[in-house]
């Protein structure tokens, strides 16, 4: 299972995103407020792992919280992410950590950002800090969540020209009200900026994995990107490999060096000789055709080029029709368990989400969740598909 603290926790008032969710102009549908309140209710979301028979949890340590202002480390705050630790791990589940989902501190993206000179050491004392605090617990470490997720989005067509506009107009504000040249956050990037911001992640990526090493060196350490499974029809395979090239290789790369790559996949496409091809047949709420193929495809293609296993971070499907995700998840399960046979090392599967969340600039609007999450009261009802997902572990769990 997979989640991340922005999204769910709350009221993550000293982050970027919750800077950039209350700047005027803001590209962003409506604000993350109280969210899901797992910041207060996270022993109540572990029941909910551990009742549907699930043994790994991710979820991000929020560093805005963790450091709210530049030198000030607030100690509660890392008392509070190594009760859930401690709480996973009393439950049976193996603690994944990711060291960064997209939100950093407001003062990081007001100081240059990931393109700062100090931006590696700053992220690397984060995950130091982190590690002296739980990292004798936890199962692996994911040091940033999709670094590649702009070169997604621009390869996708999913920004058009006036989103790139608004996205533009928010920075340029959010700089001039932190009085600030620039500023970014990791998944509101700007497109000609995009290279740069890469290399920032690159030397972040390996800042933090050597500060997670240097207190625990048998630690599996990795990064997750965004990654579609891209096919080729009749003609179009040289299309294909430019896509791959321009979106998932630079990191597929650097992942040799590391000690897996993570997986986020949520969509296949396809290739034409003269552009992408747009089969016929049930559409998620993303718009593209839904493939139940996607995952093991999109796993294959990472292992083939980095050459490290593959830990499946996130995996899902936005749809307001759970039954349409109940039938989903035993599909794509089954599609991956035949890679495995065939070879593809597979760590583990997380799929995305628990609940209901923010989504982002899609703000709430966005369902991927096995729960639903009432919006006043916060109560935590789990979907038909949840007890699909429950049902599926446990089959593929029993000796055969």
């Amino acid at each position: 299972m997979a989640s991340a603290g922005h999204q769910n926790e709350g009221d993550n008032v000293h982050s970027d995103i919750w800077t950039l969710e209350h700047t005027e102009p803001t590209i962003f549908r409506e604000p993350s407020g109280p969210a899901c309140r797992a910041y207060e209710l996270w022993e109540t979301d572990l029941d909910i792992v551990r009742d549907l028979g699930l043994n790994a949890y991710r979820f991000s340590v929020e560093w805005a919280r963790i450091e709210p202002a530049r030198g000030t480390v607030d100690a509660a705050a890392l008392d509070h992410y190594e009760q859930v630790v401690d709480g996973a791990l009393e439950r049976g589940i193996t603690p994944l950590i990711t060291f960064c989902h997209f939100a950093a501190p407001h003062w990081f993206a007001a100081s240059g950002s990931w393109l700062g000179p100090d931006a590696p050491q700053l992220f690397g004392d984060h995950c130091d800090r982190v590690m002296a605090r739980v990292g004798d617990r936890i199962g692996a470490g994911i040091t940033l969540n999709e670094p590649n997720l702009e070169q997604l989005l621009q390869a996708l067509g999913h920004l058009p020209p006036e989103a790139e506009e608004a996205k533009r107009a928010m920075l340029a504000a959010a700089a001039r009200n932190a009085g600030t040249e620039r500023y970014y956050a990791a998944n509101v990037i700007p497109a000609d900026d995009q290279f740069a911001l890469r290399d920032g992640f690159l030397r972040a990526h390996r800042a933090g994995k050597a500060a997670i090493k240097a207190r625990r060196s048998d630690l599996p350490v990795g990064v997750s990107v965004a990654i579609g499974d891209d096919v080729a029809v009749a003609g179009g395979e040289a299309r294909r490999d430019a896509r791959r090239e321009q979106v998932y290789d630079f990191w597929l790369h650097e992942a040799r060096n590391d000690d897996f790559i993570g997986v986020q996949n949520y969509e296949r496409v396809w290739h034409g000789p003269d552009g992408e091809v747009f089969p016929d047949g049930p559409r998620n709420g993303m718009g593209t055709v839904i493939s139940y193929a996607s995952v093991a495809g999109a796993a294959r293609y990472a292992y083939e080029v980095s050459g490290v296993p593959v830990l499946v971070s996130e995996h899902g499907i936005q749809t307001d029709d759970d039954a349409v995700r109940a039938d989903f998840i035993p599909a794509s399960l089954a599609e991956l368990a035949i890679e495995v046979e065939r070879g593809t090392p597979i760590l583990g599967y997380c799929h995305w989400t628990l609940m209901d969340n923010f989504e982002w600039i899609f703000g709430y609007g966005a369902k991927l969740g096995l729960v639903e999450v009432d919006r006043e009261t916060f109560r935590r009802t789990p979907k038909p598909s949840a007890g699909v997902y429950a049902d599926t572990v446990r089959r593929y769990r029993e000796p055969v």
